[in-house]
């Protein structure tokens, strides 16, 4: 995977993640839990919530077949990693967006980001939300509109900082991330030592929500 990023669209052999995500077609909500904001950064750096999901809770089903695409389609170009766990985000629309950021600035195992877009009739110009890709070393922007049924994908470290802009209207993404085994276990290692804890899961960068 020579490029920095790249975007699929039209091509998930499903559309249930739409009415089975947030406040989707009427759907039974999903037993989801929102993190706490103690463990999020300032409003002034990010203002969506966010919720982990593995796909087989109750109502993310189709969450759990986006992901099973996902891992087909990254393995598929021969990168080399392991599926973590989904992360929904929702801007709530009152202008809530996300600083510029790195997912992976500091080597905790993440290697590629992938993102799918749950926003039918999207219209950035009234209601913004476009997510902006400053690769690194090129003199170009990537200006990404968070369209329904499509995909994003790209490397998380360094190469690629980006934001969310200002949403004026209710915005949902699902984000997945793929782990380097080898940077992961250092990561850990890191950790336990920097704690003197054994068995301690490290917890991934706060600041890289999607």
């Amino acid at each position: 995977m020579k490029l920095l990023w790249h975007l699929c669209e039209g091509q998930l052999p499903w559309s249930t993640a739409r009415q089975q995500g947030p406040g989707g077609g009427g759907s039974p909500k999903p037993q989801w839990e929102i993190s706490g904001r103690k463990n999020i950064p300032s409003r002034s750096i990010r203002g969506d919530q966010i919720a982990w999901v593995e796909g087989r809770e109750p109502g993310c089903e189709g969450i759990g077949t986006l992901m099973a695409y996902i891992d087909e389609a990254v393995m598929y170009s021969a990168a080399n990693g392991k599926l973590g766990i989904a992360m929904v985000a929702c801007y709530p629309g009152n202008g809530a967006g996300y600083v510029r950021h790195v997912d992976n600035p500091n080597g905790d195992g993440r290697c590629i980001t992938c993102i799918y877009y749950l926003n039918k009739d999207w219209d950035v110009k009234k209601q913004g939300g476009l997510l902006q890709i400053y690769p690194e070393g090129k003199n170009v922007v990537a200006n990404i509109k968070p369209l329904f049924d499509r995909l994003l994908i790209f490397w998380s470290d360094r190469r690629n900082p980006h934001e969310v802009k200002p949403a004026y209207a209710t915005r949902y993404a699902i984000t997945v991330w793929y782990f380097d085994a080898k940077e992961r276990a250092e990561a850990k290692e890191k950790y336990r030592l920097a704690t003197g804890q054994k068995g301690v899961q490290v917890p991934v960068t706060q600041n890289s929500r999607t």
